[in-house]
């Protein structure tokens, strides 16, 4: 089966319906069934390993993507290389990342909250210890805790927990790195105020031929290479920018969707959502939520070109990431690792409904010269069925696709409705490499670990989950607790939905269940007094304080910044 058969190709014409029908039933063929295979009992069971050999780890994570955006979630964007991964493993349905860049980068590294390593917003110092913006001394990341049990470490992306040195990736126990050091960029040039690094050296010039995917790509290929013919076994995080904002992409990705995208945003949800139902992503009981309410109607929708091209654009980002993934999975291949080697896939957030001031209708995205965002009325349709965007904890800021693939322990094809969160993999890396989470490191006591091992998930087991999981940023809270999910929208009310009769959260519950919402607000009270949360009215005083206390301070050196100061303001 050719690898393009795996998408759907949802936006093409009625012409195609024929076609359509088929590419369903092979696609659905090449997942072994995903929906008869969760309910049968046989079809999770793993074989286990007959080598004994602890695997090379390979953890892949992208920015900004909504849950609906590769093939195997529902999408028509071109994700051959994440579909073949997912047929060849097992696709979570309930997976949760933090909402946002830094929180889920500093929650997926330690298996901690992050609050609980410092970073529980993004890498400014907000004076307080949860708020301090780089990973903190009472944590480890998994690459300090694998390399101490023998395992080479390396890092290629992007690494936004620490923008000043020692915060770098080669101060956190990776042996390796390349990569953006700080937050989005130009996908073309590093922008001023960003920061990329091989190892611990800054890189000015990145050259003319450069594309931050396939840089990105590039290293992760020579680290796998080198990291290879070692005896030991090596753990590599690749971190991707893509898709995140700016809307940058090369013209032979472009190609591939402009026009694609003309039936607009509302018909693109329903499609999606259809096909993610047939596929058993998400339950038929669920509605599909309605347009959100600031975005138009597409038919009343203006520049519909304009707006059709963004979409495109974004589309192209994905796919490229896509082709990279594959290189990637190439060279595993092609060095012998590939049936020794677990490898996972998942999103930082969802789909990013934040406007760029480079939006401008008379001026196509995807070029160098350009700065624009795809908006959120496309971020809607990324976060298909679900409410709300990166930033928020409604289902669609923080419900993430979850890929596994880990021949001979993971059965293909499979897919599981296990509630999983990014904190799982610290815990899942460290049991699949036979290694100890420490009590401390460098003599200094460590936070006990908050995440659980996903391992008896891969071999097809149920897992003991954990009793609650919650949430906080800027000031959105959650709790999901079993079927029951407590959320609210900062500075509303708390809501309270029944996630098995209604993920895509429509039918509030709050007001009819009391003691529920009495029991799940006890429970986010005690974790985030135990995490060091602040009320986010409340740190955001502190830091119009301290912003007035550095302004009065700025004028009294002649108004100019120090260059930690500008750091922190960017």
């Amino acid at each position: 089966m050719a690898p393009q058969d795996c998408n759907e190709r949802l936006l093409e014409g009625d012409s195609n319906r024929a076609p359509l029908a088929l590419s369903r039933r092979r696609f659905l063929s090449l997942m072994g069934g995903a929906t008869a295979l969760a309910a049968s009992p046989y079809a999770l069971a793993a074989a286990p390993r007959a080598s004994g050999k602890r695997p090379n780890i390979v953890l892949i994570m992208n920015d900004d993507m909504g849950f609906s955006d590769l093939g195997c979630y529902g999408s028509e964007i071109q994700t051959p290389t994440l579909n073949a991964l997912a047929a060849g493993g097992v696709r979570f349905t309930q997976f949760y990342n933090c909402a946002r860049c830094c929180p889920t980068r500093a929650s997926l590294l330690t298996g901690l909250y992050p609050h609980q390593a410092g970073v529980g917003h993004m890498v400014a110092n907000r004076g307080v210890p949860a708020y301090q913006g780089y990973l903190n001394d009472r944590c480890v990341t998994i690459a300090e805790a694998i390399r101490a049990a023998g395992y080479h470490t390396a890092m290629s992306g992007k690494w936004h927990v620490g923008e000043q040195r020692p915060h770098w990736p080669l101060d956190r126990g990776f042996e390796r790195y390349c990569g953006l050091i700080s937050g989005a960029s130009n996908y073309f040039k590093i922008d001023k105020g960003r920061t990329w690094a091989r190892d611990n050296t800054p890189i000015a010039d990145v050259g003319d031929t450069f594309y931050i995917t396939d840089a990105i790509t590039d290293s992760a290929v020579e680290q796998i290479g080198d990291l290879s013919k070692n005896a030991e076994p090596f753990f590599i995080y690749v971190a991707f920018t893509s898709p995140h904002w700016p809307l940058h992409a090369l013209p032979e990705d472009i190609a591939k969707y402009k026009g694609k995208y003309d039936i607009g945003w509302d018909e693109l949800r329903a499609r999606r959502h259809k096909r993610m139902i047939e596929m058993g992503i998400v339950d038929a009981r669920w509605p599909l939520t309605p347009r959100d309410p600031t975005a138009r109607a597409w038919a009343d929708a203006p520049n519909k070109e304009w707006n059709s091209m963004r979409m495109a654009v974004y589309a192209a980002q994905i796919d490229r990431m896509d082709q990279d993934i594959g290189r990637i999975l190439a060279k595993i291949r092609e060095v012998g690792a590939e049936e020794n080697t677990l490898v996972m896939f998942l999103a930082d957030n969802g789909g990013c409904a934040e406007n760029q001031p480079g939006n401008d209708p008379k001026i196509m995205p995807g070029p160098k010269e350009t700065f624009e965002s795809y908006g959120l009325s496309w971020a809607n349709a990324s976060n298909t069925p679900f409410r709300r965007y990166k930033h928020w904890v409604h289902e669609g800021g923080i419900s993430t696709p979850f890929i596994a693939r880990w021949p001979g322990v993971i059965a293909p094809g499979t897919m599981t409705p296990q509630v999983g969160h990014l904190m799982d993999i610290m815990p899942t890396c460290l049991d699949v490499a036979g290694a100890e989470y420490p009590k401390t490191y460098n003599g200094r006591d460590v936070t006990p670990v908050e995440g659980k091992s996903l391992l008896p998930v891969f071999q097809g087991r149920t897992r003991a989950g954990h009793a609650a999981i919650c949430w906080e940023h800027e000031g959105n809270r959650a709790v999901r607790q079993g079927k029951w999910k407590l959320v609210s929208r900062f500075p509303g009310g708390w809501e309270l939905y029944d996630m098995e009769a209604d993920r895509t959260e429509q039918t509030d519950l709050a007001a009819s269940n009391p003691d529920k919402v009495k029991e799940m607000v006890s429970v986010y009270d005690q974790w985030a007094k135990r995490c060091g949360v602040v009320p986010w009215e409340v740190l955001n005083k502190a830091g119009e304080k301290k912003a007035g206390e550095k302004k009065a301070g700025a004028k009294k050196s002649g108004g100019k910044k120090t260059s930690q100061q500008q750091k922190a303001s960017e």
